[in-house]
This record gives structure tokens, sequence and C-alpha cells, in this order.
């Protein structure tokens, strides 16, 4: 029998700490990249790979999100009376991507706390779990490849992405089985944050995970780990233990901008900027004359 359609799942209720004082009354995950909030981009990677049904888990504070999804008459009105169309096709198409949901995840216990939370949403659909942190370019696709081999293996599969061993200690890293494709593994164990010595592989998980619904019975009673949070790398460990369900992993070769870290921040900013019809064209020649003035 075929699964029901995918759902999607982006968990948003971090305190956005690193980002102090901006995420003071702001959510991270609407700070601008470039022009458009972080978390539009992940709605739209969502919808390209033909998922409509989006729940954002949000917490406390974090109204702006709801709003920026939802439409503006008085805003929309005020450009239709302008002739400004370019920037009402902009506001319209924010409140028009998907079908939004929202969930308070209310106490912060980690990833895993915050995945079980859709539970009510997603029911016995299988689902894609974003992170707004890591953002994948557009040009270079990955979750439409993660859906693919989830119909093809009927397993869960997470995003990998070969990383310098002296930053493998920052992510979760996975220890592998080679199939018959080069960009396709087996997981066989899963490691939260490891020392560099410890380290499985240097293949670290992003931000994207492609999950069955059987996960919540499992995040259900796994236990705080590491920080004292509820880990989904935990809950990932187990399936991958189980021969009969599995994890596989996709190794993502692409372009991927992490917003989690100021520098990496602004380094995402620059980098997509750059790359844009109406802004590289001055914007690069720009890079260069400031870059001879260092």
């Amino acid at each position: 029998m075929p699964h029901k359609p995918f759902k999607a799942v982006i968990p948003a209720a971090g305190l956005g700490t690193r980002f102090l004082p901006a995420t003071k009354a702001m959510p991270k995950e609407m700070l601008p990249v470039v022009d458009k909030p972080a978390i539009q981009y992940v709605v739209e990677e969502a919808v390209d790979a033909g998922i409509q049904d989006v729940l954002i888990i949000i917490g406390r504070n974090k109204n702006n999100i709801a709003n920026h999804f939802d439409s503006m008459p008085e805003l929309e009105s005020t450009l239709e009376r302008k002739g400004d169309h370019e920037r009402l096709a902009k506001v319209q198409h924010s409140s028009d991507l998907a079908d939004i949901h929202l969930v308070r995840q209310g106490e912060p216990r980690g990833l895993g706390h915050a995945v079980w939370r859709a539970k009510g949403h997603v029911g016995d659909h299988p689902m894609a779990v974003l992170l707004g942190d890591d953002l994948i370019d557009e040009r270079d696709p990955l979750l439409s490849t993660m859906l693919d081999q989830y119909d093809k293996h009927e397993a869960a599969v997470i995003a990998l992405m070969e990383v310098d061993p002296e930053h493998i200690h920052m992510y979760g890293v996975a220890s592998v089985e080679a199939t018959d494709d080069p960009d396709v593994v087996r997981v066989t164990g899963l490691v939260e944050k490891p020392n560099r010595e410890d380290a499985p592989s240097n293949l670290a998980i992003i931000g994207r995970y492609v999950l069955p619904p059987e996960v919540f019975e499992i995040l259900e009673r796994t236990e705080p780990g590491k920080g004292g949070e509820i880990q989904l790398t935990d809950a990932l460990q187990e399936l991958a233990a189980d021969p009969a369900r599995g994890v596989y992993g996709v190794i993502f070769r692409g372009r991927r901008y992490d917003t989690g870290d100021k520098l990496d921040y602004i380094k995402a900013i620059v980098q997509l900027a750059a790359d844009r019809d109406d802004l590289g064209p001055d914007l690069r020649p720009w890079f260069k004359e400031f870059a001879a003035t260092l």
C-alpha cells in the first residue's frame, strides 16, 4: 500500500540566544537573509519538494512567524493602490505558499521533544523535518532526493555532509555502510556531538530528516540524553539498530548556508546576495574593492 502524503515539520521554538539582542523580541527564524526571513526559505524548500502541509513548532514570542505567513489585507490594498505589483506579489507569495499550521512546544526539552509535539497533526503520515538553521540552496535539491529514498527503502532518511574533523564535535555523527549508490549510505549508528577521537566518521547530520510515523512511539519513551534534552538522534539510533526498520543517509555535496551562527549568518547573506541577478552585478565588484582595503 502506498504511504499517506508527506507532511513537513519545522521546529522553531528555540530562544535564539546567540543572536541577542536582535532576538529579544523577534524570533531568530524571522531574521532576514537578504530580503526574506530564514524560515521562508525552509517552507519554500518543502513546497518545491511537493509538500503542501507544513507544521511549524513554535514557542513563546513567536507570533511574528504566524503573521508572516498570514495575509495582510491593509498592506496588500496599499500596494495595489500604488500600483506596486512587484512587491504585492512578494507579499502574497508568502501567504499563499502552503497550508501552514502552528503548534506550541511548551517546555523546551530538545529537538526530539519538538518533533514529538507534531504527533497530533502528523498522525500516521511520514514527515520531513527541516531545521531552520540550515538553508539548502534551491539549485542543489536535497529534500526531493530524500523523499525518493524514503519511498525506495521504506525507512527513515537523514541528510549527511562531510565536515572537517576539527568541527565534528558540533554535530551528530553517523557510522555507515556503503550501498550501490555513492551518495546514499546505510546508517548503522549515530553519536551526538562526539569528541574528534571518538567520531565514527566525518559524516555529520545536517538539518533534514524524513521520518516514518513510528518515530513518535520511540520519542515518547526516549529518556533525556546529552544536555538533559530529548535527542532526536537517540530515537534515530533505535531505528538504525532495528534491521526491520533501518536508517539511510543521503550525502549532500551541494551549497548549504548555516544561519545558526553570527559569522556564518553573515556569510550566508553575502553568498546568496552575490549570486542574485538583481544584486550580484553591483555587489561582486564592490566586494573586490572592499577586500583590497583590508
